[in-house]
């Protein structure tokens, strides 16, 4: 029988820990990785690194217990936002314990989740598992999920076949079934730069950029307007926001460049490429008119990332095991952000989002996580240990 208060309490020792590292995606999170690869090593298990092209960043999968299909995959990532102008009162990368809340930059999303894996291995290593528990630590998750597809790569490649994957983003350790995809996009027009009362002589960029938007937000109204009212999502359809604006260099000087990025945020079954469409034909016909007027002025669009939905799975396995570890007989749930359980599906794996703390915290200032959430993790993770020690 596992001891979940002592879990729980180690769990809350390794948040700290994993707190005090600043792995805002901008950053490496090189010394979180290096600090998991050295608790893994106290217990004779050796991670495997799934890097970046430049090394900055890494990916890090260890299994514990036999090499043997039918494992369970504990999926997060260690990278967090920004804190940069939010009004903290206290240190985001000092955890810090008031009125049953642990507050810190990554308590929520997602290293609370973090925290109770590590907390469990040891646990794990001395369990007569019957099965695997593979531990899956990404990078750069909150960018456009770029580092978690090469380590699902090598998942898929280099391990007996897993039963199942839970990512422990918030989600007040509830099963949840499904979640949006996202696309994100950067436009930037370049124009010609010429004084603001000589119009003839230059090409706006901020006046060209201002019409692409006004087409996106007229966009962004008919999807909301589209909405499948039988949709579980909530908003119910595809959303669009414009994020960042960034242009101009002075009022009285036609501006040379401006940049946008937005993102796009599909339920299953809905795709970019296809809500785009008219956008896209404006923007090339744009380009050719600015160029027309200034050989070195146009529109150039780059994807940033495209991160799939999640759809929920009939009768799902990874679905059924959550709930059952973690009591849950409630409704199926989905949410609107999105995750790596898009990706990991994709890949062809049973997947589920389970993990502490509430979305509704994530990203704030002052995130929190209640100290409950992360009891009720541990006795998740007791359950799952139980669980794996069985017979399949």
């Amino acid at each position: 029988m596992v001891d979940t208060e002592s879990l729980a309490e180690r769990s809350i020792e390794l948040l700290a820990r994993l707190v005090a590292f600043d792995t805002t995606s901008r950053g490496s999170n090189l010394a979180l990785i290096e600090f998991v690869e050295a608790e893994l090593a106290r217990l004779g298990v050796v991670g495997r690194r799934v890097p970046n092209a430049d090394g900055t960043k890494s990916n890090l999968f260890a299994t514990i217990g036999p090499a043997v299909e039918g494992g369970i995959v504990l999926s997060g990532h260690t990278d967090v936002v920004p804190v940069d102008g939010q009004p903290w009162t206290s240190d985001p990368f000092v955890l810090t314990a008031r009125d049953g809340r642990l507050y810190g930059r990554g308590t929520c999303d997602m290293k609370g989740f973090l925290a109770l894996a590590l907390a469990a291995a040891p646990e794990l290593a001395k369990a007569p598992l019957e099965r695997p528990v593979h531990l899956a630590f990404s990078y750069d998750e909150e960018v456009g999920c770029l580092g978690a597809p090469s380590m699902i790569e090598a998942i898929a490649r280099e391990l007996p076949r897993p039963r199942a994957v839970i990512v422990g983003e918030p989600t007040s350790m509830e099963a949840v079934r499904g979640h949006k995809g996202i696309s994100v996009y950067t436009v930037t027009v370049s124009g010609r730069e010429a004084h603001s009362s000589l119009t003839h002589l230059g090409v706006s960029a901020v006046m060209a950029a201002v019409r692409l938007m006004g087409l996106l937000a007229e966009l962004s109204e008919r999807l909301e307007r589209d909405a499948d009212p039988a949709s579980p999502f909530k908003p119910k359809g595809a959303t669009l926001t414009i994020g960042l604006v960034q242009g101009g260099t002075a009022v009285n000087i036609l501006a040379r460049e401006c940049r946008f990025t937005f993102d796009l945020r599909c339920p299953p079954g809905l795709a970019p490429e296809g809500l785009l469409k008219d956008f896209f034909a404006a923007a090339r016909a744009l380009d050719a008119e600015l160029k027309a007027r200034a050989p070195e002025a146009g529109v150039r669009i780059e994807r940033r990332s495209a991160t799939p939905p999640f759809a929920p799975e009939t009768d799902g396995e990874a679905e059924g095991l959550a709930r059952l570890l973690a009591g849950d007989n409630g409704p199926g749930r989905v949410v609107s952000y999105a995750a790596e359980a898009g990706q990991f599906q994709e890949a062809g794996f049973s997947t589920v989002i389970c993990g502490p703390g509430s979305i509704d915290q994530a990203h704030q200032p002052d995130e929190y996580v209640e100290l409950s959430q992360m009891q009720r993790g541990a006795q998740f993770m007791g359950r799952l240990i139980e669980a794996m020690s069985r017979p399949a």
